[in-house]
């Protein structure tokens, strides 16, 4: 059956869309100055553009009057984004809360998920009581994949675009995050990875990171890392 998406927290969930497309563009940005320095033959700056002292260290870089000027054309997008997004950023997680500040400060307990991934989790999902099962919502996050089977033959997958795109980026950043400085969790990987390749063993922790944000939320329980790896 068709789900309805809540009509007071559509215009939100489209906005924080919005943003991470502005956010891609941002990066289109920073890779075309870092190419055309490489372009014109200069040495590259190890800087990242979304500060100050950053972007203005690229002002008259280029002997090229036309190619400064593109340049500088990408700087202004790229400072004029920076203090958007700020704005956009605050004012989204502040009817996050309006609209479920209870599902927010739960998925913030869980190490990894910041401001973003919270906000893109709680308003991609819309209500988690949808979903009547794990299984249901794993699905939908494509953290599974379908086998396609006839007469007892597997053919591979199916169905890998059906589903959320932004729940399943979520989930995959989140389990990345949840390693760095975390050696419990670099064990349990490395557990997972006697038994498949690293890349294998990243989606079954992004699947398990699923499974388990689906049960804090059902239960309105926070992040518990002892069951979390014991599961």
């Amino acid at each position: 059956m068709a789900y309805v998406y809540p009509p007071e927290m559509r215009a939100a969930r489209d906005l924080l869309r919005r943003r991470t497309r502005i956010v891609r563009h941002g990066a289109d940005l920073k890779a075309h100055v870092k190419n055309t320095t490489s372009q014109y033959n200069l040495p590259p700056m190890d800087l990242n553009l979304r500060y100050d002292f950053a972007r203005k260290a690229m002002r008259n870089r280029f002997d090229d009057d036309c190619v400064q000027r593109n340049i500088d054309l990408d700087l202004n997008i790229i400072a004029f984004y920076k203090h958007e997004l700020s704005s956009v950023e605050c004012f989204i997680e502040k009817h996050a809360k309006h609209h479920s500040g209870s599902d927010y400060h739960i998925l913030t307990s869980f190490p990894g998920i910041g401001r973003i991934l919270a906000l893109t989790i709680l308003y991609e999902i819309g209500d988690i009581a949808r979903f009547n099962t794990v299984q249901d919502f794993a699905s939908y996050s494509r953290l599974i994949k379908c086998k396609a089977e006839s007469a007892g033959k597997s053919y591979g997958t199916q169905g890998n675009k059906i589903g959320n795109a932004h729940l399943k980026w979520a989930f995959g950043e989140i389990a990345v995050l949840y390693l760095r400085g975390n050696d419990k969790a670099k064990a349990h990987l490395l557990k997972l990875q006697k038994r498949m390749s690293k890349a294998k063993a990243l989606s079954a922790l992004a699947h398990k990171v699923g499974r388990c944000v689906y049960y804090m939320l059902k239960n309105q329980k926070v992040f518990d890392e002892k069951r979390f790896l014991a599961g």
